[in-house]
């Protein structure tokens, strides 16, 4: 199994980037998702939750409204990261065990699945806790992130701001990539940068494990 870490800021465009991947044939395991699991009534991390901000941040059917849940966290540090230590071991726990799914899955039959992480706030510390062979990072201009957040999901500006705001710079996640996907242009130019990452990706099976890939940019 080889694990690609998939990360970019929001409003980047890597949850179309993870599409395009799982049409080659990856695999993907969206964390994002897997923070939506982990936070389902009557899960431990929801009653934790509950009892840390209340039963405002919850919708009628006492599903966690994750609007509600961002206009508390995303403007308060503090709630943030007491927020991030609640979810994110729940959220790790379900991606390990679908990583020992797809494992298990692979057999006898000598061939490689390819996993792509999608994890929107990957960090060195993330980068650590998963045995990722590399991290290929979706990268667009924070203008133009800003709007499509205002223009294609309808966000209050001041609400995407808040959020870009309350996730890792864009030269710092640049310094995590093995490979640049550049998606400052249209689809059918994104549609090339992916596969240039995916005959990049092709290139990594041969590699020792542990073994750091050469960098490459999708834009070289």
């Amino acid at each position: 199994m080889l694990v690609i870490g998939l990360t970019g800021g929001i409003g980047s465009g890597k949850s179309e980037v993870a599409r395009l991947l799982a049409a080659y044939g990856a695999e993907v395991i969206d964390a994002d998702l897997m923070a939506r699991r982990a936070v389902e009534p009557g899960t431990d991390a929801h009653a934790a939750i509950v009892n840390r901000f209340g039963v405002k941040v919850l919708a009628a059917d006492r599903t966690l409204d994750r609007q509600k849940m961002a206009d508390v966290a995303f403007h308060d540090p503090a709630a943030l990261a007491d927020l991030n230590a609640i979810t994110h071991p729940a959220v790790g726990a379900l991606i390990a065990s679908r990583m020992g799914e797809v494992a298990a899955s692979e057999g006898g039959g000598g061939t490689e699945k390819v996993v792509v992480l999608e994890i929107p706030l990957l960090t060195a510390a993330t980068r650590e806790r998963y045995p990722m062979e590399a991290v290929v990072v979706v990268d667009a201009p924070d203008e133009l992130r800003l709007s499509r957040l205002v223009m294609s999901r309808k966000m209050n500006i001041l609400d995407a701001r808040a959020r870009m705001a309350a996730q890792i710079g864009r030269e710092e996640r640049l310094g995590l990539a093995d490979f640049v996907v550049d998606n400052s242009g249209d689809r059918e130019a994104l549609a090339i940068e992916v596969d240039r990452a995916w005959e990049w990706i092709g290139t990594l099976r041969g590699q020792q494990p542990g073994e750091r890939p050469a960098s490459r940019t999708g834009f070289s």
